[in-house]
């Protein structure tokens, strides 16, 4: 199996993976658009662009990624080489969701194949438009024992988590999240979770109210707010909360319209079983902005919520949808109680022009990954490890980590010969005070 040991050969096939992908693109947005009605700007900056470049830069690097990495060698082994060696897993199984169906299936199969592995990918059935397009694409560009893509439900999911695999790497939500970790755990396997959770948007009452809003809406409703670093509730102070409520619904319909419903850009609920969900969400609430739906279309319109309690459907769990709750607070004190009621998110936002208080913000609760003075852009860094932590996930990735994630560090010591250093050797007998000098030297 030459992808193994071979990284002209891994090379090669990112590089036809890249030139196949390129073809598709028009393809691929169109099946993006077919399941959820994705608008093609959405669908190429969230996507098929992220992909292409996550793509290129693995091919770039992946040479540097892969040599030895030298080590200082210890004393005790002078004298020596030291040095590390990434090998794959091994048989590697990726389960990828239906948000971003096309980047979260591509990037860790992209990742696995450039450590050496073997990949069976399971997309999303709920996006079955883009499923058949990414095995059409794997299909073309790897052969059938290099990389696989298998279709099919939960119950195929359930018998591919039956196996043994080397390693699994799951995107989803915590409850799945919890199914695939308790499947890896009977064999051991490692495994990468991307979960998500009730992600909170601080604003002090010293922000820059428009671009604020601006930013939030952007953040919030890209994907008809499907997605996991998404804003789900905002913690707005007081004293600027009527501004920054005006600002969200100027912006709101300078993005969407005054009527969202017809909007090229703003996309559709996944399926019925999601569009019951977040509509059963709007019971019982005061919607200060938004609140339409439509049944036959799965349309939720961009809406605002005041100051829903912390017991109420809404707030129980990730909202997953283009519902945005308003909570207004006093003092950090009222911040703290909030966000401690709820798990670690996978990311926190803060809007401040104190931007002391800010850090202290980001210091002081514990989160995947966040932003000041914006929201999700730290996704698109590469250089930024992108996971979770505690119920949000487990491992992280992007970059130079997509290769290392799927990589066992093997520690090797190449001891030389033309010298042989007695101290370590039996018998011991007055060598305790120079081993503890050599060995404490440091």
């Amino acid at each position: 199996m030459e992808f193994k040991t071979n990284i002209a050969y891994r090379k090669d096939k990112l590089k036809l993976l890249l030139s196949t992908l390129i073809k598709y693109e028009n393809e691929i947005t169109l099946a993006l658009y077919n399941d959820f009605k994705k608008s093609e700007f959405e669908s190429v900056i969230t996507e098929t662009s992220y992909v292409i470049s996550d793509l290129k830069h693995t091919i770039k690097n992946i040479d540097k990624w892969a040599k030895p990495k030298k080590v200082l060698p210890s004393l005790l082994n002078f004298p020596s080489s030291d040095y590390i060696l990434s090998e794959p897993y091994g048989k590697v199984l990726v389960i990828s969701p239906w948000n971003y169906p096309f980047q979260l299936a591509l990037c860790p199969l992209i990742a696995a194949v450039s450590a050496g592995n073997q990949v069976v990918l399971k997309p999303s059935e709920l996006t079955s438009n883009t499923s058949k397009i990414i095995s059409k694409i794997v299909a073309e560009v790897f052969d059938k024992d290099h990389v696989k893509v298998i279709e099919g439900n939960a119950e195929v999911s359930t018998k591919l988590l039956s196996q043994r695999w080397d390693y699994i790497f799951f995107t989803g939500s915590v409850a799945v999240g919890k199914v695939v970790a308790k499947a890896a755990a009977e064999f051991l396997t490692p495994v990468t979770l991307e979960l998500g959770g009730k992600n909170p948007c601080i604003i002090d009452e010293d922000c820059n109210v428009q671009v604020t809003a601006k930013r939030i809406v952007w953040g919030k409703f890209l994907n008809a707010g499907q997605t996991c670093i998404a804003p789900d509730y905002l913690l707005v102070h007081t004293d600027v909360k009527s501004k920054i409520v005006e600002a969200l619904k100027e912006e709101i319909a300078l993005a969407y319209g005054e009527n969202p419903e017809i909007s090229p850009d703003f996309p559709r609920i996944v399926n019925e079983k999601n569009f019951n969900r977040l509509s059963d969400f709007l019971n019982n609430e005061k919607v200060l902005f938004g609140g339409k739906t439509n049944n036959a279309d799965y349309y939720i319109a961009p809406t605002l919520l005041d100051e829903s309690q912390l017991d109420s459907l809404v707030m129980k769990d990730e909202i997953f949808g283009p519902i945005l709750p308003i909570i207004s607070y006093k003092n950090e004190t009222e911040i703290e109680q909030i966000i401690s009621n709820y798990e670690k998110p996978l990311s926190l936002y803060v809007f401040s022009n104190r931007i002391n208080w800010a850090k202290e913000i980001v210091k002081k609760y514990s989160f995947g990954g966040g932003c000041i003075n914006d929201t999700i852009v730290h996704f698109s860094n590469n250089r930024l490890p992108f996971g979770g932590v505690g119920n949000s996930g487990i491992g992280a990735y992007h970059g130079k980590l997509n290769f290392d994630i799927f990589s066992h560090k093997k520690a090797i010591v190449n001891k030389k010969t033309w010298l042989d250093l007695p101290f370590r050797y039996a018998p011991y007998k007055n060598k305790i005070q120079f081993i503890k000098k050599m060995m404490r030297w440091f």
